[in-house]
């Protein structure tokens, strides 16, 4: 009777077995489809990583560079050298498009993670193998951001390729929630550099930095040491570790199977689109991809001027509402609030924009694009316009943490996560890695010119308001930016939710096919 048992259950486990895997023939393997996309957010992971390590460095960096004697370290210089990976990040978008249609998307996103591990070790030790380890001068300096800049190039990639990647291998009706997964995991990577910040600098405390002239500081000699010397190189060093284990991942993920449609190598393309969709949807997802890529060969501009223009415009407006000037300053933020410890409430922010992260993950697809970007702009406009009239009115500190928190919420459920998903999905299947490259080029174009004048436009003085009127302008002016991003929104965005990248190419297809109509009608 046991041996009966023992064998009707082995069979019932063959038969579950078996039905399994013709449901997964059928619908597709979610589990497979999981495993791919946690690969390809890692990236995002490691994209937040690096750009907000900065926040917890910078003072220290700061202080390690202003006892320098050949150069004086100036407020301008400072603001150049914590953006300076954002040159790298704009000369690794224009090199995605590139990159991406002739590496495919798989590789760039294995070099991207190379050159991450690089700029983690060099930043870490930029004397090593030229100069004295701790002694600064200019040479330490260029070598530094020189580090900074191939881990931006780093950062350009990952930005363009992880979210672009998601989408051509996401079915149409998660691909919304599943490329804001890359944005959960930008800010999942900045508030894990925060802890990791936080716990680096443990009972040390961050350097004393007093000003002496209009544009001239210097450390005070009761500044920590250890912080000045090594904790920064910690905080740079700590990158390597997660560059190492992405470089390793990537190479386990398959080659995004629209890429390989466009390369004629339709029977691995179906392969992996089957094993996603289910067979009958695979097959018909190749059949629609191959008929789009028969309608255009992949001019950039041959589905019109305007699909480019929205998709340089959502990014210019992600960056100049402000959001990376907070995020990367945030503990010299706080601190200049005077409420409590800056870098506790640097990790409260980032926690609260994990939360709100979410919110636009689970709403994305039910919603929609354009409500959740002008919900966000408009709450975010209240945050930004909070701060500043906080710094002209007399209110408790609470006033201005709790509207930059607001503002950066907003941020997260908007403009964060949904705007790398348009920029993922609105493209065209032929032109995709070509425009997606033009408009996260713009991205940290924009990303630079906001985080580099951040810190003199925050110190700037005037009359008898004296810095209270840097701390004003900069908040007010971000607020409304923020206002005429949600009208440009309003006016120029298409809805996209629920609509395959094929339906969306040809909704352009026709835009175009109507305009050269109207201009031949012209003529």
């Amino acid at each position: 009777m046991t041996g009966f048992v023992i064998q009707s259950s082995h069979h019932i486990s063959i038969f579950n077995s078996n039905l399994n895997l013709m449901k997964e023939k059928e619908t597709g393997s979610k589990s497979y489809l999981f495993m791919i996309v946690l690969v390809a957010v890692f990236g995002g992971l490691l994209f937040g990583y690096d750009t907000a390590v900065i926040s917890g460095a910078e003072k220290g960096l700061q202080a390690f560079f202003l006892g320098a004697h050949d150069f004086v370290y100036t407020d301008v210089i400072h603001g150049i050298t914590s953006s300076s990976a954002l040159i790298g990040c704009i000369i690794g978008s224009a090199l995605s498009g590139l990159c991406a249609s002739a590496l495919g998307r798989k590789r760039s996103l294995f070099i991207a993670g190379l050159l991450f591990l690089v700029s983690a070790l060099g930043s870490y030790w930029p004397e090593f193998m030229l100069w004295e380890r701790g002694v600064p001068h200019m040479g330490t300096l260029v070598v530094f951001n020189i580090y900074r800049v191939v881990g931006g190039i780093g950062v350009g990639l990952a930005s363009a390729i992880c979210p672009m990647y998601i989408a051509e291998v996401s079915p149409a009706e998660i691909r919304g929630k599943l490329v804001s997964w890359n944005q959960f995991a930008i800010i999942f990577g900045q508030l894990t550099v925060y802890f990791v910040n936080f716990l680096i600098l443990g009972e040390h405390t961050n350097p004393i930095i007093e000003k002496i002239g209009e544009t001239v500081y210097q450390v005070s000699s009761a500044s920590d040491q250890w912080t000045i010397q090594t904790g920064w190189r910690y905080m740079f060093g700590s990158e390597a570790f997660v560059a190492g284990l992405f470089s390793v991942l990537v190479c386990f993920v398959p080659e995004s199977p629209r890429y390989l449609a466009m390369k004629g190598r339709d029977s691995k393309a179906l392969t992996i689109l089957e094993k996603i969709n289910g067979v009958s949807k695979g097959k018909m997802i190749l059949q629609n991809v191959k008929e789009t890529l028969v309608e255009d060969k992949g001019k950039l501009l041959s589905f019109g001027i305007l699909v480019i223009f929205i998709g340089v415009m959502l990014s210019v407006f992600q960056q100049a509402v402000g959001i990376n000037a907070v995020l990367y300053f945030a503990p010299r933020i706080f601190d200049s609030m005077g409420m409590g410890n800056p870098m506790v409430q640097t990790v409260i922010m980032g926690i609260v924009n994990i939360l709100f992260t979410l919110v636009a993950i689970f709403t994305v697809e039910k919603l929609g694009r354009k409500p959740l970007l002008i919900y966000g702009s408009a709450g975010m406009a209240i945050g930004a316009l909070g701060v500043a009239f906080s710094n002209i009115v007399a209110v408790s500190p609470i006033v201005p943490v709790v509207s930059i928190m607001v503002y950066s919420a907003c941020f997260m459920f908007s403009w964060g996560p949904i705007c790398w998903v348009l920029i993922s999905e609105i493209f065209p299947n032929t032109i995709r890695s070509g425009a997606v490259a033009i408009a996260v080029a713009f991205q940290w174009i924009f990303n630079f010119i906001v985080s580099s004048t951040f810190v003199p436009l925050y110190n700037m003085s005037m009359g008898d308001m004296g810095e209270s009127f840097g701390h004003f302008f900069v908040y007010a002016l971000y607020g409304t930016i923020c206002v005429a991003a949600a009208f440009f929104v309003s006016r120029m965005v298409p809805e996209t939710k629920g609509k395959s990248l094929e339906e969306i190419t040809k909704l352009w297809a026709n835009k175009a096919k109507k305009e050269e109509k109207k201009e031949l009608a012209l003529q």
